[in-house]
């Protein structure tokens, strides 16, 4: 951590041409009056329009500003663990690009912190997302928080203020696979929950997080961060076998009572094939954790670097 450097604000940024300059202008605007000794770390995800040009010329103009620069396009949670790994600050912000998130707000979270608090999470109020998104993060947070066994607030998104022994924190846990909702909690520290107005979209475009985004996002998350799904197999299959003693009990008091045979030959065909179904999907979720487990052997990063501006060669 560079002493000199007292708030460092991380912003994500994917598709973002039309919201940079004004994103930059409110971050400064917001944090100048808790110090002069800020930086702001544009990390561009290597989205398909013209933000990396944009951050080159902000970078040129101004030397509180400094750009990542993804290889390609890892995600947003890899985009926020790039810029984390780069702030110097003692304290860190991280907001989203669209300005959903109104930086004006990030001094509202500072002094709030200066309470005491190591983490200060900004909860949306009146959220200006369609119904549709809505729905979807409300049935996203409640799968999560079923299999994650860890309480999930969808207000709570990526708009957060940290104390750097928490970022400190979270740089030690070895997970390839990083969803920073979950490790918030993890890590444990003081924590508050600021509710703060979330604005409208300016820039004329949709979530670039889609349905299908959104549901490979949970089924990852939940295979690197819980072994609930494999529990849950394991009850399943409990159930199907007391079932099945159950129902071939009652066969054999029916046979003893009355001398009468069932023909069960379809029962059977189907009960070997629902067996044998649930028999391939529990290897195959196994299957999915083991490659989950080999992914994590090989050690590599969860992210690359294609280059970095602003950036200090001692950093």
């Amino acid at each position: 951590m560079k002493k000199n450097i007292h708030i460092s604000v991380i912003s994500p940024v994917y598709r973002a041409e039309k919201t940079l300059h004004e994103l930059v202008k409110q971050i400064e605007e917001a944090v100048e009056p808790i110090s002069k000794e800020y930086e702001i770390i544009l990390v561009e995800d290597h989205g398909p329009d013209n933000s990396r040009q944009i951050i080159r010329e902000i970078c040129a103009k101004d030397a509180h500003v400094k750009g990542v620069f993804l290889s390609k396009n890892f995600g947003q949670q890899y985009a926020l663990n790039a810029g984390l790994d780069a702030a110097q600050g003692e304290w860190i912000v991280t907001l989203d690009c669209d300005l959903q998130d109104t930086p004006a707000f990030i001094q509202t979270m500072y002094n709030r912190a200066q309470e005491g608090y190591d983490i200060v999470l900004a909860s949306r109020q009146q959220r200006q997302d369609g119904a549709i998104k809505r729905l979807g993060s409300h049935a996203f947070n409640k799968v999560m928080k079923y299999l994650t066994e860890v309480e999930m607030d969808e207000s709570i998104a990526n708009f957060i203020l940290y104390n750097h022994k928490v970022v400190d924190a979270m740089k030690t846990m070895g997970d390839y696979r990083r969803y920073y909702p979950l490790m918030n909690k993890w890590v444990g520290f003081r924590q508050y929950v600021e509710p703060i107005p979330h604005a409208e979209r300016t820039d004329g475009l949709s979530s670039s997080y889609t349905l299908r985004k959104r549901i490979n996002l949970a089924v990852e998350t939940i295979i690197a961060f819980s072994d609930k799904p494999l529990r849950l197999m394991m009850k399943v299959g409990v159930w199907i076998s007391a079932l099945s003693i159950l129902a071939a009990l009652i066969l054999a008091i029916h046979y003893l009572c009355t001398g009468i045979t069932v023909d069960g030959w379809l029962t059977l065909f189907v009960s070997i094939w629902f067996v044998f179904g649930m028999q391939i999907a529990l290897m195959g979720l196994v299957g999915v954790y083991i490659g989950k487990i080999y992914e994590q052997s090989k050690g590599r990063p969860s992210y690359i670097v294609s280059e970095r501006i602003n950036f200090e060669k001692d950093e």
